[in-house]
């Protein structure tokens, strides 16, 4: 399955582009925005490796260690879609004319 290989270097790819941005940026509300969408990346980066190394392998301890690396990237990416909600309303609401 070529789908997931492209799906992990492209969120690796926009993991390290956000993180770049956070230094680019000096408002601290753009930093903690960058950094949710970081996260986000960086969740389904682990996701997608947890997915590709069980369908890659199909042995008993990819199994179990898929499940960890499911569970930890999904945690990471629902964190990050909720500071990335939370930070766009902030952001909405300050910037009120």
């Amino acid at each position: 399955m070529v789908i997931f290989p492209i799906i992990i270097v492209v969120s690796i790819v926009l993991y390290i582009y956000y993180k770049v941005a956070i230094l680019k940026t000096k408002d601290g509300l753009e930093q903690a925005y960058y950094n949710a969408r970081s996260r986000i990346c960086l969740g389904t980066f682990i996701l997608a490796f947890a997915i590709n190394q069980y369908v890659f392998y199909q042995t008993r301890i990819s199994l179990f260690i898929g499940i960890v690396f499911l569970v930890l990237g999904g945690m990471q990416f629902w964190r990050g879609w909720k500071e990335v909600g939370h930070y766009r309303k902030e952001w909405k609401r300050i910037n009120e004319f």
